[in-house]
């Protein structure tokens, strides 16, 4: 009973703590970027710790690197949830690139805005190539940025090839890919399925059987060991089909 009283008091002192974190993002959003520019993004990170902790989320970070992980690289990850577009900043420094619908989102879609978060319309190529430039660009500033190269939230199981994308401009950059495999115990609870909103996933989460989240992060790979983006993309999506059938099987 006391141990029942006692989770229900945390959950919800970690509500109070993501409402006064989101009130405050949210207006200081309004505010020239300029003057924002500097300390946004760390109070960013801040807040998707927060919202991982309100979910109630168990997110655990599986160090399978036998290297020291670059500074500066592509985060590159597999897609099942919309969780990702929090658990992925609360434990990694970077930018992420997400689809064009979330930067109209209640609440949430201005604060990932003014916290840096790039957007794609994903059926516009025209969209996708100006996405590819601005990434770049980040890329050469020294920001490290985040994509999912299936294109999109594709669901639990990883079918279809990757895109260049990440694989082309890491090739013009010289900068490494990071690959981190995305593991959701409850995979029911978690996975992203249409038509279901965004407060359909919060609760579902929240409500979920099993609260673990698994980030099995692995060693960077060089674009210099690769001489044209389909090798590279094939070598990777088959290292994510390897940890598909190690994790999910």
């Amino acid at each position: 009973m006391i141990e029942t009283v006692a989770r229900l008091v945390w959950r919800l002192i970690c509500w109070l703590e993501l409402t006064v974190l989101t009130l405050f993002l949210y207006l200081l959003s309004y505010l020239p970027r300029a003057f924002i520019k500097g300390f946004y993004f760390p109070l960013f990170r801040v807040w998707c710790r927060a919202f991982v902790r309100a979910l109630g989320i168990d997110l655990r970070v599986h160090q399978k690197n036998t290297r020291a992980l670059p500074s500066h690289y592509i985060l590159v990850a597999n897609h099942p949830s919309a969780f990702e577009d929090i658990g992925i900043p609360a434990v990694f420094p970077v930018h992420s690139l997400a689809k064009i619908e979330v930067k109209d989102w209640w609440l949430v879609g201005r604060i990932s805005t003014a916290s840096g978060s790039l957007y794609v319309h994903r059926e516009s190529r025209e969209s996708r190539s100006a996405a590819a430039e601005e990434i770049e660009t980040k890329l050469l500033g020294g920001i490290n940025i985040a994509l999912y190269p299936e294109g999109g939230c594709k669901g639990r199981r990883i079918f279809e090839s990757f895109r260049y994308g990440a694989f082309d401009i890491s090739l013009r950059t010289g900068i490494p890919i990071l690959p981190v495999f995305l593991h959701y115990e409850s995979q029911d609870d978690f996975e992203w399925r249409e038509p279901q909103t965004l407060l359909h996933k919060i609760w579902h989460m929240m409500t979920t059987r099993n609260n673990r989240v698994n980030y099995y992060i692995y060693d960077a790979i060089d674009p210099a060991d690769f001489s044209d983006k389909v090798a590279f993309t094939k070598h990777v999506h088959a290292r994510y089909l390897e940890w598909q059938a190690r994790y999910l099987d």
